[in-house]
C-alpha cells in the first residue's frame, strides 16, 4: 500500500538513495581499460560473455537492418512516423541559431553553429527494449546535422533495428554495457571513436559514462526514474495511473503525490491498490511503490511547489497551470490533467531522455543542442581595435602577459606609421 504522509515527514524521502557507484565503477574500470588496449578482441570477448552475441562482429548490416523493418506490423511503422515527426519537429525548435550582431562601431561578434562530427545513441534492450529511446536520442542528432549517428544495442530486438532503419540510421551494433561506452570513447577498428555518448542505460552503463565523460562527452549520469504530480483536485484514477505509469520501469523508480487535499490523497492510494491488482508489471511496480513512493499531503499549494523544486524531479505533472511560474527545477513538466508523462516519453515531442537525481537543478533533457557546438566569431575594424586598445593593453599587462599587449600595439603602431606615409 502507497504511503500517505504529512509535509513534515517529506525529508527522509526526498533524500535520493545513493547509487552504489563506487561499486560499479571497480566492475567497469577493467573493461574500459581491456577494449582500450585491446579493441574488437575484448569488445568481441564481452559482447558474448554478457550480451550472448555468438556472432564474428558487432556490426548490424543493411540486409538484417531492413529484414528487421519488414518484421514490423503496419501500426507500428504508424507509430513511429507520427512519433518521430513530433519529435524532429522539436528538436528543430530547440536548435541554436548562427546569428551576429555589431555591439559597438567596427565590432562584430556572433556565434556559429556546427554539429559534431560523430555520436553514439545507446539504446538499452533488457526487461523493456526501448525503440522509444532510439527515436529520441537519433532525430536530434539528424536534426542537428552529424555525419556519424551510430546506434548500440545489447539485443537484436526487431522493433529496435527496424526503427532504426526507418528513420535511416545505418551504422547499428550489437554490443551493451561498459564494453559498448568503451568502444565509441576509445574507438576500435570496428566501432568509430564518438565526441558525445548519449542515451540511459544500468547502473554499469552509468558508471562507465562517469569514468570516460573526461574524455569523450556524454549526456548526464541517469539514476532511476521519478515522477511528482502536484494536484487537489482530478480523477484519482489518472493520477493513480500515471503513477504506476512511473513504477513499472523499475524498483528504485519513485512516484510521488503532493496534494492538499485528503480526500483526493485517500483516493487516488485506493486506486493505485486496485489497478495495480490488474497490472502485469506489477511484481516491478508494487515495490517500487511500497519502498520509494508517497502522497504527501501539504499545507497549501505554495508549499508543493518548494517541495517540488527541492526534489526536482525527471517528470512534474502539474495539473494547475498557474503554478508553472513557480517552478525552477524538472527534467520536463506536463501541463494539465489531459497531459500524461506518457506522452512524452512516446509522441508528444519532447525529448524523454531526462535528469534525474536532483540533476534537473543544473540542465534540461537531452536535446538537439547538445549535438552541436556554439562557436563564437568577433571581427574587429581597425577603428575598433584602436578603440579598444587602452583597455586591453591595460588588463594583458595587469596580468603579467606582455605579449598580448604587445601584439596590439604592433598594429597599432603599423597603422600609424601607414597613415603618416
Amino acid at each position: 500500500m502507497i504511503r500517505i504522509l504529512p509535509s513534515t515527514e517529506v525529508g527522509q524521502l526526498l533524500r535520493r538513495k545513493a547509487a552504489r557507484f563506487a561499486e560499479a565503477e571497480d566492475t567497469v574500470r577493467p573493461i574500459l581499460d581491456a577494449v582500450r588496449k585491446r579493441g574488437d578482441k575484448a569488445l568481441l570477448e564481452y559482447a558474448n560473455k554478457f550480451d550472448n552475441l555468438n556472432r564474428k562482429s558487432v556490426v548490424v548490416g543493411p540486409d538484417e537492418l531492413q529484414a528487421a523493418e519488414k518484421q514490423l506490423s503496419r501500426g507500428f511503422r504508424e507509430a513511429i512516423r507520427t512519433a518521430s515527426k513530433n519529435i524532429r519537429a522539436f528538436a528543430k525548435l530547440q536548435l541554436p541559431e548562427s546569428k551576429s550582431a555589431v555591439i559597438a562601431p567596427g565590432l562584430k561578434v556572433g556565434q556559429i553553429i556546427r554539429p559534431l562530427d560523430t555520436v553514439a545513441a545507446y539504446i538499452p534492450a533488457g526487461r523493456y527494449p526501448l525503440p522509444s529511446t532510439l527515436m529520441m536520442t537519433v532525430i536530434p542528432a539528424q536534426v542537428a546535422g552529424v555525419k556519424n549517428v551510430c546506434v548500440t544495442t545489447p539485443r537484436a530486438v526487431p522493433e529496435i533495428l527496424g526503427a532504426a532503419s526507418l528513420l535511416g540510421a545505418t551504422q547499428v551494433f550489437l554490443m551493451g554495457g561498459a564494453h559498448a561506452i568503451a568502444a565509441f570513447a576509445y574507438g576500435t577498428r570496428t566501432v568509430r571513436r564518438a565526441d558525445r555518448i548519449v542515451g540511459p542505460g544500468n547502473i554499469y552503463v552509468a558508471a562507465a559514462k562517469k569514468l570516460i565523460s573526461g574524455e569523450v562527452g556524454i549526456d548526464f549520469i541517469a539514476g532511476p526514474t521519478e515522477i511528482l504530480i502536484i494536484a487537489n483536485t482530478g480523477e484519482a484514477s489518472w493520477i493513480a495511473a500515471d503513477m504506476l505509469a512511473q513504477a513499472e520501469h523499475d524498483v528504485e523508480a519513485s512516484a510521488v503525490l503532493l496534494t492538499t487535499s485528503k480526500r483526493l490523497a485517500a483516493a487516488v492510494a485506493k486506486e493505485v491498490e486496485r489497478q495495480m491488482d490488474v497490472l502485469p508489471t506489477a511484481p516491478v511496480a508494487r515495490k517500487a511503490i511500497e519502498k520509494n513512493s508517497a502522497i504527501i499531503l501539504t499545507e497549501s499549494d505554495e508549499e508543493a511547489v518548494e517541495i517540488s523544486n527541492r526534489f526536482a524531479p525527471e517528470h512534474l505533472s502539474i495539473h494547475d497551470a498557474t503554478l508553472l511560474p513557480g517552478i525552477k527545477h524538472a527534467g520536463s513538466v506536463f501541463i494539465g490533467p489531459t497531459s500524461p508523462e506518457a506522452a512524452g516519453d512516446y509522441a508528444s515531442g519532447p525529448n524523454h531522455v531526462l535528469p534525474t537525481n536532483g540533476v534537473a537543478r543544473l540542465r534540461g533533457g537531452l536535446s538537439s543542442a547538445d549535438y552541436v557546438k556554439v562557436i563564437s566569431t568577433q571581427q574587429v575594424s581597425p577603428d575598433a581595435l584602436s578603440a579598444l586598445a587602452p583597455s586591453i593593453t591595460t588588463l594583458a599587462r595587469a596580468e603579467g602577459l606582455e605579449a598580448h599587449a604587445r601584439s596590439i600595439e604592433i598594429r597599432l603602431a603599423a597603422r600609424a606609421g601607414g597613415s603618416r606615409a
